[in-house]
């Protein structure tokens, strides 16, 4: 039989996969994978299941419901003073990823280099390099995450078409502040390249940080796509509707991808969606102030137990962990295997987040759980490391 295709045959199964594999096999608490373990809110469920009986199941638009598109430009206009064309410049995805793979498949030409920043979400350079494109990555590193604009400059070339943009950042919980997010709109403008910004995260940047999406600076609206998640928005990752704002000459290119992945998205979703993005402030400030609390409540936690030296997170879900004072002889990759089997927690390592030469004495686990869950993962290594 002919081989599989070469680049993504080369990939083995994600490290999410591989400890939540074991997680399972061991009965351990599982705080590696991000996920809420809520229902998500309960409106928005409600209108799910009301917009499923009351209105046909057929193919709903490809770009998206009406309510939905019109739901996405009214929330870039509340929240960043984006003035944005619901019927040209918005459009609805099967998850964020499936919009990620859109922009690539459709903005990137064979050769084309793509800058892209580490530790990063996994799909990226797979799906990058099916593309054709040629990743170029800047590494930024616990415990301070600092953007070495040195090696910004030098990562960026005549031959760059994409900035790829996670903030708050997967798994970093990296928030780019004005001078980080200055730097990258000069050279995405001064290489004539796009930004595709990943920021489905965008109410979690905590400890009164402000979320600014890079199409917001100066010279970025006409060469900037934005990429939303309901799932991580409304604690729904299973839904898997994603929202995409750019420029109508980029999106026309984008849409093209996008009708051949997938085509469209379940309507009754897309509608309880549109009703939970026109929530009031009251909804994302305490979703904001959920997620804060749980960061604030397991970093306590873990602080107290001797070798645990949590990392400051300012966004996202995901706590970084730097475990060299535990005096563990191994890598963290076989840390976490040690304490899914020994303690009964599971978290991932740093290290696969890393093309080459990650850091290996840090885990990252997840906060978005029940206070229960939290306390009781935390007595867990309590225990196991007294």
């Amino acid at each position: 039989m002919k081989p599989a295709n070469s680049v993504l045959g080369s990939y083995g199964t994600t490290v999410f996969e591989v400890m939540s594999r074991l997680a399972i096999e061991c009965g351990s608490i599982n705080l590696g994978q991000g996920f809420p373990d809520d229902f998500g809110p309960e409106p928005v469920l409600e209108r799910a299941a009301e917009f499923l009986s009351d209105r046909p199941n057929q193919y709903p638009p490809m770009l998206g419901v009406p309510e939905l598109r019109k739901a996405v430009a009214a929330h870039n206009a509340r929240f960043y003073d984006l003035e944005v064309d619901w019927q040209t410049e918005t459009m609805v995805s099967t998850g964020a990823t499936e919009g990620l793979a859109a922009c690539f498949f459709g903005l990137i030409e064979p050769g084309d280099e793509v800058v892209l920043i580490e530790p990063l979400y996994d799909c990226y350079v797979p799906i990058i390099r099916r593309a054709g494109g040629i990743p170029r990555l800047v590494s930024i590193r616990p415990p301070d995450w600092r953007l070495d604009p040195g090696a910004v400059r030098a990562a960026f070339s005549d031959r760059t078409r994409l900035l790829v943009l996670n903030t708050p950042q997967n798994p970093a919980s990296k928030v780019y502040g004005q001078d980080d997010l200055a730097l990258l709109a000069e050279l995405v403008r001064a290489h004539d390249a796009v930004a595709i910004c990943d920021e489905v995260y965008e109410h979690m940047a905590f400890d009164g940080r402000a979320h600014v999406p890079l199409m917001t600076l100066p010279g970025m609206r006409e060469r900037t796509i934005r990429i939303g998640s309901a799932g991580k928005t409304f604690s729904l990752t299973g839904w898997k509707v994603g929202y995409v704002t750019g420029p109508a000459d980029l999106l026309r290119t984008v849409a093209k991808a996008h009708q051949f992945l997938v085509f469209t998205t379940a309507p009754n979703l897309q509608r309880a969606v549109a009703f939970g993005l026109g929530q009031d402030d009251t909804y994302f400030e305490g979703l904001n102030r959920s997620m804060q609390d749980r960061r604030d409540r397991l970093a306590g936690a873990l602080a107290a137990i001797p070798g645990f030296a949590p990392v400051e997170c300012e966004g996202t879900y995901f706590l970084f962990v730097d475990i060299a004072g535990t005096g563990f002889d191994g890598s963290d990759v076989d840390f976490c295997s040690h304490i899914t089997r020994e303690a009964g927690v599971t978290a991932l390592p740093v290290s696969p987040f890393y093309r080459e030469g990650g850091p290996t004495s840090f885990i990252r686990f997840c906060f978005a759980k029940q206070d229960s869950v939290l306390d009781d993962a935390a007595a867990r290594l309590a225990a196991h490391f007294r």
